[in-house]
């Protein structure tokens, strides 16, 4: 089974092309449409699909007939997938570091 990820699969707050226009970004200028401002919006992203996951998590602890509990399940394998994603980016950022401070001058 192949799984690819397009862009139309990612998050919106991830997608640079699809953001919403913020002033901070337009007075930022750069600092916020590189890097940084990626990671900042994909951390946000995984935020929200963590505190998404919490609260389904209690709405079906207080047996809300609203809330079922497939949709809990997939909102917490959504917010793990995320965190364990963003585990991994920062992992590879703090060898890239390393492997910067280690080299010979």
């Amino acid at each position: 089974m192949e799984l690819r990820l397009t862009p139309t699969t990612m998050p919106v707050i991830v997608r640079p092309s699809l953001a919403p226009k913020t002033a901070s970004s337009q007075i930022g200028g750069a600092a916020e449409n590189g890097f940084s401002g990626a990671l900042k919006s994909a951390l946000n992203s995984v935020n929200q699909l963590q505190n998404n996951a919490a609260r389904l998590q209690q709405e079906v602890q207080m047996e809300n007939p609203k809330v079922s509990l497939e949709e809990t399940m997939v909102a917490i394998q959504k917010a793990q997938i995320g965190f364990q994603a963003t585990l991994h980016v920062r992992n590879r950022m703090v060898q890239a570091y390393t492997d910067i401070m280690n080299m010979q001058v």
